[in-house]
């Protein structure tokens, strides 16, 4: 009951909370259901999605239903023990993770043109 009254409450939360959490640090052999074991007890969730190739392993999106569920997940869970590894719970934030991807494209970009024309990066 205590979330009912945060909801009907006139609680504003800060910008960066939203339904979409990115957890780090997860057990590489954690079930879809143990997940949902975890993340379930704080509220409805839409969909969770586990990284599975090699430079996302250990990491999951879960999204939830509602926001405050999701703000209250955050609270209970960062830093909750699973499997002897602590938890790095985080509202997802799409700037912040384009921008590493871009970085990525970026130096793949400039790798491509050296080889192309033939720049060494040693010789300096």
């Amino acid at each position: 009951m205590a979330a009912l009254s945060l909801r009907k409450g006139n609680t504003r939360l800060p910008p960066e909370v939203n339904r979409v959490l990115y957890v780090r640090n997860l057990p590489f052999n954690i079930t879809s259901e143990e997940m949902y074991d975890i993340f379930g007890k704080y509220g409805a969730i839409r969909q969770i999605r586990i990284g599975t190739n090699k430079d996302t392993r250990g990491t999951a999106f879960v999204v939830y239903e509602d926001i405050y569920d999701a703000k209250t997940a955050v609270d209970h869970l960062s830093g909750f023990n699973v499997a002897n590894r602590y938890l790095i719970v985080l509202y997802y934030q799409q700037a912040k993770m384009s921008k590493k991807f871009d970085q990525k494209k970026k130096e793949d970009e400039i790798t491509k043109l050296q080889e192309k024309y033939g720049i060494s990066t040693k010789d300096k």
